[in-house]
């Protein structure tokens, strides 16, 4: 018997974003519930990346199911993202705030839970309905803090305004008060956080996904994709393609590698920025550059395999360096080399681990150096590379174990807490 199922516990997951979506969150819920844990997610309807409810789905109402046959879910209505611009996602963000807060207490009015467990990349918002839930069921509120709060909206330049980003850092001040326990993704996230929260609630946290065998293969990558990733050096980067993921500089870099007819750069994934990549490549005749588009993640570790190195790469701007994209942990995971177009916590992990090498963000041709000079190291080299990250990612990010550190880290907060307040 294992850790967490020596001890179950009763656990409300809040989360604006959840499968069918693709998140690392799916993951915890499902091995949070097969380490014996009742768990229970409340979230709105899925529309990310794309920007439209899924077929399946309906923009209004409230609806249920079941994920993975033991964990129910309920769904809000909520405004969906659209193909971008700022009115969309505002009204996508207050719209999840305001279905939350009328729909989630009547929705769970039956349940009762030891712990409330909001996953929190942007929009912070999303913690909102879970205060009420917390002060309704009297429940240990933890947040998984994926993004920072202001900073990361001017890094985007989602907001400019200065008074703007003070006036949602006082929001961020309020929220964080509201909640027992603040789990951070990156070690560089605790300074940060501390600015609008007390230090004794902030704990480091990392990302991780699950490597377990699936019961059954998935097929899904059609076969023009893996001849094409087997037949040229493939560089893969998966995941969203949007602003903060610098993808003018990986246009560029496809730009420079434009008369290197091996090397293919493979951006798999969906994104505001995915009908922009189009045009330029039209524009530019990038051959070289391949668009396929968005895939689950349960096909992404057979992209993987075929792949000979995954990029990473994100905006040069300081949020970016504290911030450790969780593609890095799958990409350690998969075992083959890493680049990473960034600097900070991301790029110390990448070479820590020995998975690969990291250059300045937003520099097309130290990237385009870094994939050229990947390409002429001896497979056996390559294959080294990608042996390390795998150890490293056994050691450090291992879902499973972290997922029974995650139920003892609450265990142990809420006990702090309680003696506190006596």
């Amino acid at each position: 018997m294992n850790l967490g199922e020596a001890h179950p516990q009763r656990l409300l997951i809040v989360t604006q974003y959840f499968w069918p979506e693709s998140f690392i969150v799916n993951d915890l819920v499902r091995i949070l519930a097969q380490q014996g844990h009742e768990v229970v997610v409340a979230t709105g309807k899925p529309n990310y990346p794309e920007g439209r409810i899924y077929d399946g789905y309906q923009c209004l109402g409230v609806q249920s199911e079941r994920y993975t046959d033991n964990v129910e879910v309920f769904r809000v209505p909520l405004w969906p993202r659209g193909e971008g611009g700022s009115r969309n996602l505002v009204l996508n963000y207050i719209s999840f705030v305001f279905s939350g807060l009328v729909f989630f207490p009547w929705l769970l009015r039956k349940r009762d839970f030891d712990f409330i467990l909001v996953f929190a990349p942007s929009p912070i918002t999303q913690v909102i309905p879970a205060l009420l839930l917390k002060w309704l069921k009297k429940s240990h509120l933890a947040v998984w803090i994926q993004d920072l709060w202001p900073e990361s909206l001017a890094a985007t330049g989602f907001v400019k305004h200065k008074y703007l980003l003070k006036t949602i850092g006082r929001l961020v001040k309020r929220i964080y008060a509201g909640c027992d326990t603040l789990l951070v993704q990156s070690r560089s996230f605790i300074e940060p956080v501390a600015r609008y929260a007390r230090r004794e609630k902030i704990i480091y946290y990392p990302n991780s996904i699950d490597v377990s065998t699936p019961d059954e293969v998935v097929n899904g990558v059609p076969l023009e994709l893996t001849e094409l990733l087997d037949q040229h050096f493939s560089v893969v980067f998966a995941g969203n393609l949007g602003a903060a993921q610098a993808v003018e500089t990986l246009l560029e870099t496809a730009i420079l590698l434009k008369h290197y007819p091996e090397i293919r750069l493979v951006l798999v994934g969906g994104g505001s920025r995915v009908e922009w990549l189009h045009s330029q490549k039209q524009v530019h005749q990038l051959d070289n550059l391949i668009l396929p588009g968005r895939f689950s993640m349960a096909v992404m570790p057979q992209i993987f395999d075929h792949s000979d190195v995954l990029l990473v790469s994100l905006k040069d701007e300081e949020i970016f360096a504290k911030t450790i994209p969780s593609k890095i942990q799958a990409y350690l995971a998969a075992g083959r080399p890493i680049i990473a177009s960034l600097r900070g916590e991301g790029a110390r992990i990448v070479t820590e681990s020995g998975a690969g090498t990291a250059c300045d963000p937003e520099d097309p041709s130290a990237l385009a150096a870094l994939i050229c000079s990947m390409k002429n190291l001896p497979a056996a080299e390559l294959q080294k590379m990608g042996q390390a990250g795998k150890a490293y990612f056994y050691e450090h990010f291992e879902m499973s174990n972290q997922v029974m550190r995650l139920v003892e880290i609450l265990k142990t907060q809420r006990k702090e807490r309680q003696s506190c307040a006596y």
